[in-house]
């Protein structure tokens, strides 16, 4: 699924108005399509909504809960105790052991995601973009844009068809770029490595750094992580070429045959110099799984899972793939359909907030660009505690704890910060959580 695009920080390319809200957030509306969890309906006239994030008073912490049994970033407070006695299995924060600095998380705007927002009536558009970007949402800080058309669009279209023009005297936008107002630019598939490293040193590399843009970050690979470390190495040991490069992109889809330790970390450790970044995810992509669920928590599961396993491998942040798809999980032309964080009904002028998209909240919410990831040791092992972690140390000196339970039964844990004190926690069965506190200055 992988195009070549554009991926920066996110400036929208529609107008977001400012909406008044009564005080506190506006709780979902939930609806159950049978399929083991709710989804949250928004329309014209009302959407879930969060209040601003507000860090509690010293000694307290705040936690955020999403779960299969229905809980959306549920708000609650507590405060840390001094003379707890700790329980078997507890998480000790370390912030003395510093790792990568994070990016940002964010998603797609591609033809089929222009194309499901703007059949929404105007006021319905605004609920699902402020849903994503606003503070009133989970605040997404990354958007990445498509270059021509992907398998996300509703026809094949480049926008250089002619044959060894290298100057681009026939480089035209198309109607999708006009009419949808999304940022504009070219496309270039089918790269080896060394194709790759070669049009870099000796064409896309100098064109960007003569120009106006050489500023733009350069990103290589974008495509499965089973092709690092062999790719980067190809690429990056040619000095010319990877004077230009910033950093790596990866796509989730063949994970499973890729362990996370042979490719991002080692290429992390090779090459510590170059960012690695999460560009392109999306469940339901395997033909024998249903397109679209309505509900499905295992999906918000798998989007977490993976967010926590890259974020303890390096990965600097993660972008999903279209950010609002129709009830059959396109358009698109070649009928390769798949899931959405935001699934829209235009019939209804309804759309519907998945599992996923509150997953994605619990850490594209609280852990904004520039945040650490720190350490944070496991007392022990706990064989009936499969909890996964990462902790970071926001710009704000704020601490950010996210904590999956993936387990059918609930989990007891404890949190140690011994520069705070303890918190006797749960972790309930299939469930996310965030817990954030204010360390003394």
């Amino acid at each position: 699924m992988g195009r070549r695009d554009e991926l920066g920080s996110y400036h929208s390319p529609w107008c977001l108005p400012t909406l008044s809200s009564a005080a506190g957030g506006r709780p979902c509306d939930a609806k159950d399509f049978g399929h083991g969890s709710l989804v949250c309906a928004c329309s014209a006239t009302y959407c879930d909504t969060l209040d601003p994030l507000v860090l509690p008073a010293p000694g307290s912490y705040v936690k955020y809960e999403s779960s299969k049994a229905g809980k959306r970033l549920e708000r609650s407070e507590g405060k840390f105790q001094h003379n707890a006695e700790s329980p078997d299995f507890h998480l000790t924060l370390d912030t003395a052991q510093r790792y990568q600095k994070v990016k940002g998380f964010g998603g797609s705007i591609t033809d089929a995601a222009a194309i499901n927002i703007q059949s929404l009536s105007k006021d319905a558009q605004n609920h699902l973009l402020r849903s994503y970007f606003s503070e009133e949402g989970i605040e997404y800080n990354l958007v990445r844009v498509p270059m021509a058309s992907t398998d996300f669009s509703i026809r094949l279209y480049t926008y250089a068809d002619a044959e060894g023009d290298f100057e681009l005297r026939h480089f035209n936008l198309t109607e999708e770029d006009t009419h949808m107002k999304a940022s504009p630019a070219g496309r270039c598939l089918g790269f080896s490595p060394e194709h790759q490293r070669d049009f870099i040193a000796q064409d896309l590399g100098p064109a960007l750094a003569n120009s106006s843009h050489r500023h733009v970050q350069l990103i290589i690979l974008d495509d499965q992580r089973v092709m690092l470390p062999y790719w980067a190495e190809v690429v990056l040991k040619d000095p010319v070429a990877a004077s230009y490069i910033s950093g790596i992109g990866i796509h989730w889809y063949l994970d499973f045959l890729a362990p996370i330790d042979l490719t991002l970390s080692i290429t992390h450790h090779l090459f510590p110099d170059y960012f690695l970044l999460s560009t392109e995810a999306s469940t339901g992509s395997f033909f024998w799984e249903p397109r679209v669920v309505l509900g499905g928590w295992d999906r918000g599961s798998k989007y977490s899972h993976s967010i926590l396993s890259n974020l303890n491998n390096y990965v600097t942040g993660w972008t999903d793939w279209n950010l609002a798809l129709d009830m059959e999980g396109g358009p698109n032309w070649s009928k390769n359909y798949v899931d959405s964080p935001v699934i829209v009904d235009s019939s209804k002028d309804v759309f519907y907030k998945q599992p996923m998209f509150y997953h994605l909240g619990h850490f594209s919410k609280f852990i904004p660009e520039g945040s650490q990831r720190v350490g944070l040791a496991v007392s022990k092992k706990c064989r009936r505690c499969d909890l996964e972690h990462s902790a970071f140390l926001r710009p704000d000196g704020a601490v950010v704890l996210v904590v999956l339970n993936r387990s059918p039964m609930d989990v007891s844990f404890g949190i140690s910060d011994p520069h705070v004190g303890f918190i006797e926690a749960v972790a309930p069965s299939d469930s996310i959580q965030t817990f954030l506190w204010k360390q003394p200055a």
